[in-house]
């Protein structure tokens, strides 16, 4: 049954106006094209959120515990408009409640192995505790407080008894002579002696009684360590299992998993489960196009949340979602106060284009994309050969406005001519999600295992290698390690260098004040060496042929041919990094060839 309430269930009006000024858009880069799409925040759509407060706050449990709570307003293909609303994690225990958005599908796959280990995190937990409230602990602590009494007694009256002896000695040397002075030092002497006897052996009673003791803490703490250690892998490996199990689906009625959206060691717990991805894929399933969305926090403050405000996307687990889950909805980047609120946002092309093509929810542009040919890499028995891609999708053709020219692919990796003025690989946030990685991990059917074996800077173009599979990754990485790789940088410099050769040879260290630039430092600096060749010269301006050869940086001064801005240079690992903001001066090639 459609979990859908009626406008009137939350405000006085069915009808409202699309604001032209939202108070706050969710936004993502569409995986494919990295096109910015965005669902807005609207005066209406925090209206029913208040209503739905007014709802929460009428009823003593929602008041236990703290969480995002969050609306969407929809419109059904009949245009009729309605609200759905949802909750972050679980609604006191419960994952499923009447009247709420479900939990996004996926979960009850691995409802099993999650009820196995969350028995065996349960047993680990209790055992802990056990271990941590060994009595032993507090017999121990007893013991020694009573021991670093004695200890403290016993040095003291040493003291004493050492200063006396010391003023007994200062007299009989000045009253006694020879053998009878002798004696009588003795007998004092023998007394210092006594003193550290019954020094050591209080000690060595101590080390007796509580050594045994301590034994048995210290294995409490070894096992607790190792429990700790299992209790982390077997979470890390039970959120792996749910994160492939997860499934989103977004408005071109493309389904992926959320490991597939969001490629890193660890996926923050709790991906998935905040209001915003289970409203959008909900709709989504059910062919319900979102209009404005709102959430908010109810229940006892945590952290900076506070009762009643609305807050945007998490960053770690709701905004690296955004794009995917936006992808097919239609936009559009102004509309009038006075427009009705009965309809969708109509989709508006972005970008000039001859070729529109039907996906989703609305049109979206497509250009066509470009493959270089390119010689087959000797990487293996079977022969490679650059392809193209049909782009493809369940309701149409995906939207590419920036398709990356693909100049190389076999069943082992990719080769991509990287432009400037994009990532390697994503980001945590909103400004950092599009990607050479997260565009080719969207849009082939087997990305699952893709890795970026090296990156290039974002001013950076370039060839950029991507393994398919983790052994061709570990293969090419170690390559990169082991200096195999010949890499070769490029670059238009805005002046002339002196010589036509030479040898770059200065130690640089990152600045703290400037990060990512480098910066000459003879003290704290790696050691850095780059040849360079001059290539061409026309008038005021040099290209030049860089060829690292440290694992570090090399430095050398100059400026943007476009804008005139000085700055370092820095040539890195696989990157190069210029002050420059054009993209005619930063990079004209960067070469990759194994």
């Amino acid at each position: 049954m459609l979990e859908l309430d009626a406008l009137l269930d939350f405000t006085d009006c069915d009808r409202g106006s699309i604001d032209s000024h939202p108070n706050y858009w969710y936004e993502g880069r569409c995986p494919q094209s990295g096109e910015l799409l965005r669902l807005p925040r609207t005066r209406m759509s925090e209206d029913l959120a208040r209503g739905l407060m007014r709802y929460l706050a009428a009823d003593d449990s929602y008041d236990r515990e703290g969480k995002m709570y969050g609306i969407l307003l929809v419109e059904m293909p009949s245009g009729e408009q309605g609200i759905l609303k949802a909750f972050s994690g679980l609604l006191n225990g419960c994952s499923i409640v009447e009247g709420w958005v479900p939990p996004i599908p996926g979960r009850d796959r691995v409802a099993f192995e999650e009820a196995r280990t969350l028995t065996q995190l349960e047993a680990m937990k209790q055992e802990l505790i056990a271990l941590n409230q060994l009595p032993q602990r507090q017999e121990y602590e007893a013991l020694f407080r009573e021991f670093e009494v004695q200890m403290q007694v016993l040095s003291d009256r040493h003291r004493n008894c050492k200063q006396q002896r010391d003023e007994k000695r200062q007299l009989l040397c000045q009253t006694l002579a020879a053998e009878t002075l002798e004696i009588a030092l003795e007998q004092l002497n023998q007394e210092s002696r006594l003193e550290k006897i019954e020094r050591r052996q209080l000690k060595r009673q101590r080390d007796e009684t509580l050594q045994p003791l301590k034994q048995l803490i210290e294995a409490a703490e070894r096992r607790m360590r190792a429990l700790k250690q299992q209790r982390k892998e077997l979470s890390r490996e039970l959120q792996t299992q749910m994160h492939a199990a997860y499934t989103l689906m977004n408005f071109l009625g493309k389904s992926r998993s959320l490991s597939s959206l969001m490629p890193t060691n660890s996926i923050p717990t709790g991906t998935g489960d905040c209001c915003a991805p289970k409203l959008l894929h909900y709709a989504a399933v059910n062919n319900l196009k979102p209009l404005a969305m709102a959430e908010f926090w109810w229940g006892p403050p945590s952290g900076d949340k506070i009762q009643g405000e609305f807050y945007g996307a998490c960053g770690d687990r709701c905004q690296p979602l955004m794009g995917f889950l936006l992808s097919g909805l239609a936009q559009n980047s102004t509309v009038s106060n006075d427009e009705d609120f009965t309809g969708g946002l109509e989709a508006q092309p972005l970008l000039p284009t001859s070729n529109n093509f039907s996906c989703g929810t609305g049109i979206l542009p497509v250009t066509k994309i470009h493959i270089v040919d390119a010689e087959p890499l000797d990487v293996g028995a079977v022969e490679a050969r650059p392809k193209n891609h049909n782009i493809s999708c369940g309701t149409g053709i995906l939207p590419v406005t920036q398709m990356l020219p693909i100049i190389y692919e076999d069943k082992w990796l990719i080769a991509v001519n990287k432009p400037s003025g994009l990532l390697s690989v994503p980001g945590r946030y909103l400004e950092n999600q599009d990607s050479v990685f997260s565009r080719l991990r969207n849009l082939l059917p087997d990305s699952l295992d893709l890795n970026a074996v090296h990156r290039l800077d974002w001013e950076t173009s370039g060839i950029l290698l991507l393994a398919r599979d983790k052994e061709t990754s570990s293969q090419l990485r170690q390559q990169f390690e082991t200096k195999q790789v010949h890499k070769v940088y490029e670059a238009v410099l805005s002046g002339t260098v002196k010589i036509e050769a030479g040898t770059i040879d200065l130690p640089l260290w990152g600045d703290p004040e400037n990060r990512p630039y480098q910066q000459v430092n003879w003290e704290c600096g790696k050691p850095s060496v780059t040849r360079f060749q001059v290539m061409a010269r026309k008038g005021n301006c040099d290209r030049v042929e860089f060829l690292p050869l440290t694992g570090t940086h090399a430095s050398i001064e100059g400026s943007c041919s476009g804008c005139s801005r000085v700055g370092d240079t820095d040539f890195g690992r696989s990157a190069l990094r210029m002050s420059g903001c054009c993209e005619s001066a930063t990079l004209a090639r960067a070469g990759t060839f194994l």
